[in-house]
């Protein structure tokens, strides 16, 4: 008992040590966010006691039990002033659950709570769920919605990839005991549901992407805006879209909503993640756009190209070169922590300010799409600093 009790000890302080490393700002960047050095999250952060059995007598060897594979796409919010990560945890098994992971400063310190979250089943069991989107609503609920995948059962016998998506909801006033609600029914499957934080004309309004099948988004795509009259029984009548797709961009494939906006005097901030096809596969960045204060399904401003992409060991994972989020935190200063998951494997975070953001927002150029176009925008820049220049010369 000895030995494995020194084992035991040596796992428990390399995990302590992990956790309560301090993360560090990475230098330079480009003006609009710092990123950090470490991730926030991986499958090594994930408490000793959900791998291994403990008991020698039926572990003697201390080998994992349940491997964990991933932690990734985590919804985000700012409770009891800690900032909490509700985490897809995907063990080696493939299958994805929801567990919540809890910082003092936003940046580093994440330890996971004791339990995994217990989440109901719909009527319909789910083989999957995960990316959960959380909402605390007006009304007074913290939704999360999220997206639960079944088998297709209308695919040829001897099929078992095709599958079917649906967007889950549910809600808690907690976040340890969780309400399931019906999922929201549409014509098209759903994989990225989000809800706005506010009433919108006495409604729920839901951020939506609509595809024909469950990798493809065929005629469907984009990222769409839907009014439902009652969030227990969700269902989307009309649709539009608010966020289109366009060819030869970082969008031309999928795109799809991130977390919730956020409101700021200028208009509602929006995170989304955009999905080309490349000769390495599909890529996927983050990127950014503003809607109306007064009408949040109105497009406002749409920086061009890519807001975050995935760079040096974020490129590499179980999906590599994704870069994904569904989680952010604006604290009271106006600083903004952004989570986000690199290629399926891990959590980082960055930082900005919602000044910054809806500076860069509204004042980088769009897209032209065209070569041409975007010659003449850099013309256009390299013209007025050259005239700066001349007029103010920097010193050698």
């Amino acid at each position: 008992m000895g030995i494995i009790n020194d084992k035991i000890k040596q796992l428990i302080q390399g995990h302590e040590e992990l956790i309560t490393r301090e993360n560090e700002p990475v230098k330079g960047g480009n003006g609009i966010f710092t990123r950090y050095k470490y991730p926030v999250l991986t499958a090594a952060h994930t408490p000793i006691f959900w791998r291994y059995d403990l008991d020698e007598n039926s572990n003697p060897y201390l080998m994992e039990r349940i491997s964990i594979n991933a932690t990734m796409n985590s919804g985000a919010i700012k409770w009891n002033n800690k900032y909490l990560l509700v985490v897809r945890v995907e063990g080696a098994d493939r299958k994805s659950f929801f567990a919540i992971a809890e910082s003092p400063n936003g940046v580093d310190n994440f330890r996971f709570w004791d339990y995994p979250i217990m989440m109901p089943e719909d009527i319909v069991p789910a083989t999957n769920i995960y990316d959960m989107r959380l909402t605390a609503h007006e009304d007074g609920w913290i939704y999360g919605i999220f997206c639960a995948e079944r088998h297709d059962d209308t695919a040829p016998v001897g099929d078992l990839s095709s599958a079917t998506a649906t967007a889950a909801i549910a809600r808690t006033k907690d976040l340890k005991t969780w309400e399931r609600l019906p999922d929201l029914k549409t014509k098209s499957q759903q994989r990225n549901v989000v809800l706005h934080p506010e009433f919108v004309d006495g409604k729920y309004a839901l951020y939506t992407r609509p595809q024909d099948g469950f990798i493809d988004a065929g005629s469907g795509g984009g990222i769409g805006w839907a009014l439902v009259d009652d969030i227990t029984h969700a269902e989307v009548k009309e649709e539009k879209i608010i966020d289109q797709r366009y060819y030869h961009t970082i969008k031309e494939v999928k795109n799809g909503e991130g977390p919730h906006p956020i409101k700021t005097s200028k208009g509602w901030l929006h995170l989304a993640h955009g999905v080309r096809g490349c000769a390495a596969g599909l890529r996927y960045v983050l990127y950014m756009y503003m809607t109306a204060l007064d009408d949040p399904s109105k497009l406002i401003a749409a920086p061009g190209g890519y807001f975050m992409a995935p760079e040096d060991e974020e490129r590499i994972g179980d999906v590599s070169n994704v870069l994904f989020s569904n989680g952010w935190i604006a604290d009271e200063d106006g600083t903004v922590f952004i989570y986000y998951a690199s290629s399926d494997t891990r959590m980082h975070v960055a930082t900005s300010t919602i000044d910054k953001l809806v500076d860069y927002c509204m004042n980088t150029p769009v897209d032209g799409l065209s070569s041409s176009a975007s010659v003449d925008t850099l013309k256009r820049l390299i013209d007025k600093n050259l005239e700066l220049l001349k007029q103010q010369p920097v010193s050698k």
